[in-house]
């Protein structure tokens, strides 16, 4: 299969003006709302790049052309901040390689918004450590919490072994996710000291007990119900819309990027969060639309 040739990022806005206007009014009448939100989160995942020829449905070196699309939505709705859930880029053979894969795409991405937050997936640290992704994208921590005006975010990370040996090296298998006791012990500490409400960012599921599920997610879920405040979880992983309601937490599983040929295959997303707690998600292409109010 011939891949398609790059284009420039003018010519991009002007081919997906009119699909993009259209979902915008869509959006519109959908989720109108007398109050302004006060933030406005970009959400991306499964990005999975590599210069490497396509493989079934994964199309690795068209996530550029996708993530120029998603860049558009993202400035005219001027994020507060963006978050990545995981598989930023897909795995390779040697370091050298994924550290290139990774230099690209975040090139890129570290474009779209100032304010950005990576989830570590597990083809994220596939040959690369921890560290050697973490250095790559700027970013501290694995497994870390921040306020925005007024709310409470949790980045959570999953690449453990059951034996808590991090992933890195190859030396994991993906259906072996789980979160270690030093981070659950985190967790629970992190969200007794907060009273604001909450929102989750995971890469592996914690709603589901089958492979893309985080082993122990029961125990997680259980942490999170127990302070009170978690409103959403937003995960991928999996590569589909799905979405389920434990405990009066909304798990929000967002389409992958990666997957399919053609910018009509994408799937991206912008999270407004209002005063009181209510949740709306516009999701673009792909991508379902949400709506929870604050009291659900």
């Amino acid at each position: 299969m011939t891949n398609a040739s790059p284009i420039g990022r003018r010519a991009f806005l002007e081919q997906g003006a009119l699909v993009l206007a259209a979902t915008s009014l869509a959006s519109a009448n959908l989720f109108a709302s007398d109050d302004s939100p006060v933030l406005h989160v970009g959400l991306v995942t499964d990005l999975h790049y590599a210069d490497k020829p396509p493989a079934g449905t994964r199309h690795y070196r068209e996530t550029p052309k996708k993530l120029e699309e998603a860049r558009s939505r993202f400035e005219q709705e001027k994020l507060s901040f963006l978050v990545e859930l995981g598989d930023f880029i897909d795995a390779a053979d040697s370091v050298d390689v994924e550290q290139g894969y990774l230099k690209t795409i975040n090139d890129q991405f570290s474009t779209l918004c100032k304010d950005r937050h990576y989830v570590l997936g597990n083809h994220c640290v596939d040959t690369l450590t921890k560290e050697e992704f973490l250095g790559g994208i700027g970013q501290e921590k694995s497994y870390y919490s921040f306020d925005r005006d007024g709310f409470h975010f949790v980045v959570l990370d999953a690449c453990f072994r059951g034996d808590g040996q991090p992933y890195g090296r190859k030396n994991s298998h993906w259906t072996d996710a789980n979160i270690p006791p030093s981070e659950l012990e985190w967790l629970e500490a992190d969200l007794k000291g907060t009273g604001k409400k909450t929102i989750v960012f995971a890469h592996q599921r914690l709603d589901v007990s089958n492979n893309h599920g985080v082993k122990n997610n029961a125990d997680v879920r259980k942490i999170l119900e127990s302070s009170g405040n978690v409103l959403a979880v937003f995960q991928g992983h999996s590569h589909q819309n799905d979405l389920k309601t434990i405990d009066g937490i909304h798990y929000c599983t967002l389409v992958a990027m990666i997957e399919g040929s053609g910018v009509d295959s994408n799937g991206y997303s912008v999270m407004n969060i209002f005063a009181d707690g209510t949740i709306q998600l516009t999701g673009f292409r792909n991508q379902a639309s949400h709506r929870w109010a604050a009291s659900a």
